[in-house]
C-alpha cells in the first residue's frame, strides 16, 4: 500500500475549518467588495500585473493553493487501476464524457435563454465559459475528504485522482477549447496552453519532485509539512477570492441575484452526475466503498484551476471569474449533502 493511502484513511474527518468554508467565502465577498469600492487603484494595479493575459500575482497564490493539495498524490498508484476497473470506468465516464457537456447544455438552457432576461447582455457568453471551466476539470483534492466521509476505499480515490490528473495534462485544452468553441466564444490559445502549462504541468513537477524529497526524509518529515502547508492552501484561495470580489464587487452589489442564478445549473450538475455516477456503479455491481468515492469524484471540480484559468483568459473583471467562484461558495455545502445521500442509501445499494 501507498504511504499515501495510508495517511487517506488514517485522515480525520473534515475540520471545522473545511467544514466553514462557505462562511469563509462569503466573508471574503464582502471583505472584497468593500476594499474594491475604497481602493480601486491597488486592484487596478494587481490586474495589470501579468503576462499573455496570465496575472502574477494570482498565478503565485494558484500555486499556493495547488501544490500543497498535489503533494497529497501518488501517480504510483495508477498501478493499482485494475482492481477497480469498473468503478474507475463510471468515474471517467462520467468526469470526461457527461460532465463537462451536461454543463455546456445546462449553461445554454438557463444562461442563455431562461436566465437571460436577467443577465448583463454583454457578459453571457462569459458565464456561460466560466461553467464550462469549472465542470471540465474533475477535483483532485477535496474529493479525498469526501470519500473519507463516505467511508471509500483509499486505494481506489487515489487511483482515480492520479488517472484524473494525467487524463488532465493532455485533455484539459483541447476539451475546453471545444465547448468553448460551440458556444461562438473566441477560444486564445495561447494563453490557455499557458494555463494549464502554469496551474496543472509545472505544480505537478514542483510537487512530485517535493514528494520525492520529503519521503526520503522519513513518513513523520512528509506528515508534518503537509499539516503545516494545509492552512497556507486555504489562505491562498481565500486571498484570491477577495482579489475577485474587489474587481467583482460593483456588477454583484447592482445585480445581487447573479450568483444566485449561476448557481442553478451548477446545483443541478452536481446532484445530476452524482447520482448517475452512483446508479452506474449498482447497476455494474460495484462495491459500496468504491460507489461512494465514484459518485463525489465524478460530481466535484477543481474549482482552484477554473478560477485560474478563468482568470487568465477573461480577466478579473469577467462573468467568467464570477462564474467560477460561485462553483466555489455552493462546494462544501452540496458535496457533504451528496455525502449524506450515499451514506443514507448503503442499504438500497448493497440491496441487489
Amino acid at each position: 500500500m501507498t504511504t499515501n493511502s495510508k495517511s487517506s484513511n488514517s485522515s480525520p474527518k473534515i475540520g471545522s475549518f473545511e467544514l466553514n468554508l462557505t462562511w469563509w467565502v462569503s466573508g471574503c465577498i464582502v471583505v472584497g467588495i468593500t476594499l474594491g469600492k475604497l481602493l480601486p487603484s491597488f486592484f487596478q494595479t494587481v490586474g495589470s500585473l501579468k503576462i499573455a493575459e496570465v496575472n502574477l500575482p494570482v498565478a503565485i497564490l494558484i500555486w499556493l493553493m495547488i501544490i500543497p493539495m498535489l503533494l497529497k498524490i501518488n501517480f504510483k498508484a495508477m498501478g493499482d487501476v485494475l482492481q477497480h476497473a469498473r468503478g474507475i470506468g463510471v468515474t471517467l465516464f462520467i468526469n470526461w464524457v457527461v460532465k463537462p457537456f451536461s454543463m455546456a447544455l445546462l449553461a445554454w438552457i438557463f444562461i442563455r435563454h431562461l436566465f437571460a432576461g436577467y443577465l448583463p447582455t454583454e457578459q453571457i457568453d462569459s458565464y456561460i465559459a466560466g461553467l464550462i471551466l469549472l465542470a471540465a476539470a474533475p477535483c483532485t483534492a477535496m474529493v479525498f475528504v469526501w470519500s473519507n466521509l463516505c467511508d471509500g476505499d483509499a486505494k481506489f480515490t487515489l487511483s482515480q485522482v492520479a488517472i484524473n490528473d494525467a487524463i488532465m495534462l493532455f485533455a484539459f485544452a483541447p476539451l475546453v477549447a471545444l465547448l468553448l468553441g460551440l458556444s461562438s466564444i473566441t477560444v486564445p490559445w495561447n494563453t490557455l496552453f499557458i494555463s494549464v502549462l502554469l496551474f496543472i504541468v509545472v505544480p505537478v513537477v514542483i510537487s512530485q519532485i517535493m514528494r520525492k524529497l520529503l519521503l526520503a526524509k522519513g513518513q513523520q518529515t512528509f506528515d508534518a509539512v503537509i499539516k503545516r502547508l494545509n492552512p497556507i492552501s486555504m489562505t491562498a484561495l481565500l486571498t484570491t477570492l477577495v482579489l475577485l470580489f474587489g474587481f467583482q464587487g460593483q456588477q454583484i452589489l447592482a445585480q445581487p441575484m447573479i450568483i444566485a442564478l449561476l448557481a442553478v445549473p451548477i446545483i443541478i450538475q452536481v446532484y445530476f452526475n452524482s447520482m448517475l455516477a452512483y446508479w452506474l456503479n449498482k447497476k455494474f455491481k460495484v462495491a459500496h466503498c468504491v460507489a461512494g468515492p465514484s459518485a463525489l469524484i465524478g460530481a466535484s471540480n477543481f474549482f482552484e484551476l477554473a478560477v485560474a484559468t478563468a482568470i487568465a483568459l477573461f480577466g478579473f473583471n469577467s462573468g467568467a471569474a464570477l462564474a467560477t467562484v460561485v462553483g466555489v461558495l455552493i462546494e462544501v455545502p452540496v458535496m457533504l449533502s451528496v455525502v449524506a445521500i450515499v451514506n443514507k442509501s448503503r442499504h438500497w445499494y448493497e440491496n441487489v
